[in-house]
Parts: C-alpha cells; sequence; structure tokens
C-alpha cells in the first residue's frame, strides 16, 4: 500500500514523461503513458487504444509539432509545462485536473512564446504498480469547441 504523497509523485513523474514525449516527438514513449485500452480526447478527435494514440501521435502531432526546416540559427523548440494537479486517490485509481501551457518559438526570431494554454482532465489506474492514463482529456482554452465548461472542473475532487 502506498501513501497519498508516493501515488501523487508516481503521477506527476507519469505526466512528466507525457510532456517530454511530446516536445522530444517520442511516439512509443508517448503511448506507453496510457494504458492498453487507454482514451486520449483531443483537438484532432477521441482516440482509444495504446496502438492507436501511438499511430495518432506519429500521424497527427508529429505534422503539427516537428516542422523545422532547419534554415534558422536557433532550431525549432516546443516545450510543455504542466501545473496546479488537483488529485483525488481512491485505491488504484485516481482523478486529476491540471492547468497546462506549451512555449513554441515557430517565428523568424526563434523567440519563445505561449502558444496554447488549457487543462487537463484525467482519469488514472494503477497497473502493476505503476499509474497510467485511463483517459485524458486535454481543454485547449484558444480553439473553438474545445474551451472549458463555466463551472470549475475541480468540484469534483474535493
Amino acid at each position: 500500500m502506498t501513501s497519498y504523497a508516493e501515488d501523487r509523485a508516481l503521477i506527476e513523474n507519469l505526466q512528466a514523461r507525457y510532456l517530454f514525449a511530446i516536445d522530444w516527438l517520442d511516439a512509443e514513449r508517448y503511448a506507453a503513458t496510457f494504458m492498453e485500452d487507454g482514451e486520449l480526447d483531443w483537438a484532432g478527435g477521441v482516440v482509444k487504444g495504446r496502438a492507436a494514440i501511438r499511430a495518432q501521435f506519429e500521424g497527427g502531432f508529429r505534422r503539427m509539432f516537428g516542422n523545422d526546416d532547419g534554415s534558422h540559427k536557433q532550431p525549432l523548440r516546443l516545450r510543455h509545462f504542466i501545473n496546479n494537479l488537483v488529485l483525488k486517490v481512491e485505491g488504484d485509481r485516481a482523478t486529476g485536473r491540471a492547468y497546462w501551457f506549451e512555449f513554441l518559438n515557430d517565428n523568424p526570431g526563434r523567440v519563445p512564446m505561449v502558444r496554447a494554454y488549457g487543462h487537463y482532465e484525467d482519469e488514472l489506474r494503477r497497473v502493476n504498480g505503476d499509474w497510467l492514463f485511463a483517459s485524458r482529456k486535454i481543454i485547449n482554452e484558444f480553439l473553438e469547441g474545445r474551451r472549458a465548461d463555466p463551472v470549475n472542473p475541480t468540484g469534483d475532487l474535493v
């Protein structure tokens, strides 16, 4: 049996591995943060299953984030951050909400700028001692149809 602090640390590690995988365009490690039957609800649609999530990453994410043509002195860099995690752990299940934001230097001077932000709505499961995403919904505050509801998403996690 683990403590809340241990579970939280493991879940925060999972979230960090997820973000590093995005920023380094690592489809295998990205998909590995989800359960075999996990679900990703993002701006490109709902994707079910680890293999489908990996394929979506290879297709959609790489096209969006892997566009460095090498013509600039400074390479194209994408960096994601997460904060303000609210987490409820109940045995081998957890529910989380957290803000995310993204820096990208996709401009002539390669100056980093906040490009996107929103929050995650996560359902997590402990599988063989490791926490994984059972489902992750990505709320994108800057996209029509993907914005947050007016109700505080952490209300049910008290």
